[in-house]
């Protein structure tokens, strides 16, 4: 057995083992062997605890690093050559079978992004955290919106579980918040006035143009529907004489052109929304003048729809989107006041907040709005202010 005497040593005299060694600046490493070729680890800390030198990043010591080699060869983990893009196209694989057209939709973009960089090439044995992170930082750097970053991490992530679940790698190297890393540079929809909302849908009712259109947006503003959802009413969801919406399924047009039918975004955004006198003359205003058809378009089994455009075919979202963007436009170049931006997501962040400010029960509300975690209701859509909180808290002072 060999003396400690004569076995190497660190600066601050600890005795290094096989495979360790420290260079002149102080930088340990440890070598390996795979395949016949040599791999090394490297840390400016040997032990955990040990203080980092100046002016050197945080980094794990290198005998943790040894420690998490060793349960990778224990635990018999493959070093597989697959590269992040061929990972992620595995997944991608896998998951879009259980997935709605729209959610493979946004997949397929995502993958689009990630084929352009040379990170996609990289062997996700190799892939370290930092490394995600400067790969999403030069995504922003080069103007890609947090959106889409977002949605490009949204398969990153589970696509690494997926190699960890599989004994491909030990750790997965995109398990930290995104928004720690990038801005989140997202335009945060607010929902506008009651002043506002009033001007424009009394704008709307009297021009000439755009009056047509003046119950839809009434409706919009009044039950806080998303627009796919209105936009796949049939004429059987409406039921006048219960005034009551059934909202079971949303209308989407696809990039491709292609029409088809989903179910509602969650499981709870299937509901019955109630409808008050002003929302029940709207739908009743609407199947009135609605034109009777021999043929009527037919979607995925559904007919009977509410709005059909000049191709004979339903409105979608596109169409009320521009509606609402040319009425805003002919309103604000009339006027010295000009109008927000108003969108059918506006409306429909402008009805839950005004519901909330009423003093509507969270539960009450999270139902209508077809949310599945009442955190959303709660925290993402009701914009209230400090008015809001000053006429809340004189209210209470009154009534106590």
């Amino acid at each position: 057995m060999k003396n400690d005497s004569i076995k190497r040593r660190d600066s601050k005299g600890r005795i290094l083992r096989d495979g360790e060694s420290q260079a002149p600046d102080g930088r340990y490493r440890y070598s390996y062997y795979v395949n016949g070729k040599q791999k090394n680890l490297y840390s400016w800390k040997l032990e955990l605890h040990d203080k980092l030198p100046a002016g050197k990043r945080q980094c794990k010591s290198l005998r943790e690093q040894e420690k998490e080699l060793q349960l990778q060869q224990f635990q018999g983990i493959r070093q597989e050559n697959m590269t992040v893009m061929e990972l992620t196209e595995r997944y991608v694989k896998i998951r879009d079978v259980s997935l709605k057209k729209t959610t493979q939709a946004g997949h397929k973009t995502a993958l689009q992004l990630l084929k352009i960089y040379p990170f996609g090439n990289r062997k996700i044995g190799d892939v370290t955290m930092s490394e995600v992170k400067l790969f999403f930082l030069k995504l922003q750097e080069e103007g890609k919106k947090f959106a889409s970053i977002r949605s490009v991490r949204g398969i990153l992530r589970p696509a690494f579980q997926m190699a960890v679940d599989d004994n491909l790698i030990l750790k997965n190297p995109i398990d930290f918040p995104l928004s720690s890393v990038v801005v989140n540079d997202s335009v945060t929809r607010e929902a506008i006035s009651n002043k506002d909302m009033l001007r424009f849908l009394r704008f709307v009712q009297h021009d000439i143009h755009f009056s047509r259109y003046y119950e839809a947006f009434y409706i919009l503003f009044h039950t806080g529907m998303r627009i796919s959802e209105f936009c796949g009413l049939t004429v059987k969801d409406i039921d006048l004489r219960e005034r009551k919406i059934n909202i079971d399924h949303q209308l989407i047009r696809w990039s491709d052109m292609k029409y088809g039918i989903e179910s509602t975004k969650t499981n709870a955004g299937t509901r019955q929304l109630p409808m008050t006198e002003d929302v029940y003359q709207c739908f009743k205003t609407i199947l009135e003048k609605r034109e009777k058809r021999k043929i009527e378009p037919v979607i995925d089994g559904y007919r009977g729809f509410l709005y059909i455009d000049k191709n004979d075919m339903p409105m979608v979202a596109l169409h009320w989107e521009k509606y609402m963007q040319h009425a805003r436009e002919k309103y604000n170049s009339l006027f010295k006041i000009p109008l927000p931006t108003i969108t059918p997501h506006v409306c429909r962040h402008t009805y839950c907040s005004n519901m909330a400010k009423a003093g509507m029960n969270p539960k009450t509300l999270q139902y209508l709005m077809g949310h599945s975690d009442i955190g959303v209701t709660l925290n993402t859509y009701t914009h209230l202010k400090f008015d809001d909180a000053r006429d809340e808290v004189e209210k209470m002072a009154k009534n106590g």
